[in-house]
């Protein structure tokens, strides 16, 4: 085989097992596709290549790299007893909740490597995981959800503690039988007599951070609901809204308003009309944004001050 036939052929290896790892290729099987070292650096040195994570190369040159082949990338770096914990985990199976980090957390057991400690992008820790604590999301080795709950709530504050969590029951990727678990996996850890009392605050019923957030201002300024996700029905019954939280003697409603879905267009008509609904039906709206959350007081007095008109 000529020389320019070998060349052709490496790289219509290289090209099948990059389109199989999002274009992302270890040092390895480029070797065993027919590259030498020296190829692949001179590749990733001209800018052909970028470079992911240790040994590990994107093999186009320009556009977006998306979360899960960079996660996938430190992961396979960091050895094949690796896998995803924390911060990174959770981004992995979909909770909502955690202040965003672009570190990626991965675990490594045994004795750490030298490398590892020089990746500015991550972030190693030595868990000591059984094999019943690692499951597989989109190829990446990864610790389950209830391990990584367990994991990440001893590490964050209440509001972000809660608000993960009732996004993990929320969207059913907790139940209710592994919630239960959590007070075993978390016993005798660092933070645990911190975190405990947190978890009779969870309401899977919660669908946003926001309304978690929302609804433990309301508790610590003494004013907690008494309903989540309320049905507002009329006289008949029929049910004109889903509130996201309810004092119900005095007939008064709180929502939470995020900034995405709440700002289109069609949204702020609809939300007018819902509003209006409530209204002649009785109800008194009140509504809070993120901003609102970030200081303890303007929520609780808000709904204080509704529920005094409202009993007078």
């Amino acid at each position: 085989m000529s020389g320019q036939a070998q060349d052709v052929d490496r790289w219509s290896v290289l090209a099948d097992v990059a389109a199989t790892q999002g274009g992302v290729v270890r040092a390895e099987q480029a070797l065993a596709a027919g590259f030498t070292r020296n190829d692949i650096r001179n590749l990733w040195r001209s800018g052909r290549w970028r470079r992911l994570s240790r040994g590990h190369y994107l093999t186009r040159p320009t556009g977006e790299v998306d979360r899960a082949t960079r996660i996938r990338a430190a992961v396979s770096a960091a050895g094949p007893s690796a896998c995803a914990v924390l911060g990174t985990a959770v981004e992995l199976h979909g909770p909502a909740g955690l202040r965003r980090s672009d570190r990626i957390h991965v675990n490594v057991p045994g004795a750490l490597p030298r490398h590892q400690r020089a990746d500015r992008d991550v972030v190693v820790h030595q868990l000591v995981l059984g094999p019943a604590d690692v499951v597989t999301v989109d190829g990446i080795p990864v610790t389950t959800v209830l391990r990584t709950l367990a994991d990440v709530i001893l590490r964050v504050g209440r509001f972000e503690a809660v608000s993960v969590l009732d996004s993990a029951l929320n969207r059913k990727l907790l139940t209710e039988d592994e919630f239960a678990m959590l007070p075993m996996l978390m016993h005798g850890r660092t933070g645990a007599v911190r975190a405990r009392p947190w978890l009779g605050e969870v309401d899977g019923r919660a669908r946003s951070p926001l309304e978690t957030r929302t609804r433990l201002r309301c508790v610590d300024g003494g004013v907690p609901p008494d309903q989540v996700g309320y049905l507002v029905r009329d006289e008949y019954g029929y049910i004109l809204a889903e509130a996201d939280m309810a004092w119900l003697t005095a007939r008064v409603i709180a929502e939470a308003d995020g900034i995405g879905p709440h700002s289109q267009p069609e949204a702020v008509f609809t939300d007018r009309h819902r509003q209006n609904v409530l209204a002649n039906a009785g109800w008194l709206v009140l509504r809070f944004t993120w901003a609102d959350t970030l200081r303890p007081d303007p929520i609780p007095t808000m709904v204080r001050q509704a529920l005094a008109s409202r009993t007078r």
